[in-house]
């Protein structure tokens, strides 16, 4: 599946329905009754968030979206019918914004979560019970961006070949594409984590960065709008230095990108990995990163499952901690 998160759609609300100038007459009447209905209310156009939906990529094919017009009311007092509304299901974690003037309308983070966002018109107004006919109102139209910031309770970040596909892999149930070469993954993934004491979380392979992701650069402020969302952030650091870069420059780098992004992402509590520590030079350069770094760090082998559990471990007691945090503020 195409992964898909930004859509511009434009959206147009149902128009009300005529309202109807009737009059009813029989032989036994001197003065003719005014018995026209009312139209139908047109339909609104609304969004609801669903945890089946993935991405926005069905807006990219159809951009269009109308509801039903109200329908035209009879005589005898009759009432049009109300359009149907056009509702749109997307995915939990999108942001809904106008285009126009790029102000925030809902964000969209919990299942069922239901807005309308265009106005269908009223209908319009009949002469039945001597009221004054009115022509009906007209649905709202409105261009409206979608913005989808996946939601998780742990972001894998780092630089790429760092080897945080081969982490999620082995701690979740995705299995997130693995090679030796950058940009492997190219869209985030989400996995779960789960525990013998229920203590599941979901972690997010998100894309690696490169210098300059903060202003768009690679993949750049696609990757870390996701990281927004997330709790805790793990630092995966490449020890071996496999692809001829300076780990501690990496890590110096990857909080620069995540600082110059946002404060929300730099200020957020963070788990240093230090992986690829069976390669040859790894414990050198861990040595040297202990000296500058005094963070802990947790070292790990991906690829030969070593260190994985401890680091299981010190997410779910973090993501407890954070929880705890969350709960004491509220």
């Amino acid at each position: 599946m195409i992964f898909i998160d930004e859509a511009r759609i434009f959206l147009k609300a149902g128009d009300g329905g005529k309202g109807c100038e009737s009059f009813y007459r029989d032989k036994y009447m001197r003065h003719p009754r005014p018995d026209g209905g009312d139209g139908g209310k047109g339909g609104d156009v609304l969004f609801v968030a669903s945890r089946s939906v993935q991405t926005l990529l069905d807006f990219k094919f159809k951009q269009h979206h109308k509801a039903s017009k109200g329908g035209n009311a009879s005589s005898k007092g009759k009432q049009g019918r109300t359009g149907q509304n056009c509702i749109l299901r997307v995915p939990m974690g999108t942001i809904i914004k106008d285009a126009e003037t790029g102000l925030l309308i809902r964000d969209l983070v919990e299942d069922g979560q239901l807005i309308a966002v265009a106005k269908g018109g009223c209908g319009g107004i009949g002469n039945g019970q001597k009221k004054v006919p009115k022509p009906p109102g007209k649905g709202e139209e409105r261009t409206i961006s979608l913005e989808l910031k996946l939601i998780a309770d742990v972001g894998i970040v780092g630089f790429p070949n760092a080897g945080k596909s081969t982490i999620i892999s082995n701690i979740s149930r995705v299995k997130s594409k693995i090679a030796s070469y950058p940009f492997t993954t190219k869209k985030p993934i989400l996995g779960i984590v789960q525990n013998d004491d229920e203590s599941s979380f979901v972690i997010a392979d998100l894309p690696g960065i490169i210098e300059g992701a903060h202003k768009g650069k690679g993949i750049g402020d696609k990757f870390l709008r996701h990281a927004e969302r997330t709790k805790i952030l793990v630092h995966v650091i490449d020890m071996a230095a496999e692809d001829q870069r300076d780990p501690l420059e990496d890590y110096e780098q990857l909080n620069h990108e995540l600082r110059e992004f946002s404060d929300l992402l730099s200020l957020k509590k963070r788990i240093v990995v230090a992986n690829k520590i069976d390669l040859p030079g790894a414990q050198e350069n861990l040595d040297r990163f202990r000296k500058k770094f005094k963070e802990k760090i947790l070292v790990v082998s991906a690829l030969n499952n070593v260190g994985l559990d401890e680091l299981v471990n010190e997410i779910r007691d973090t993501l407890c901690l954070e929880n705890s945090l969350e709960r004491s503020e509220e």
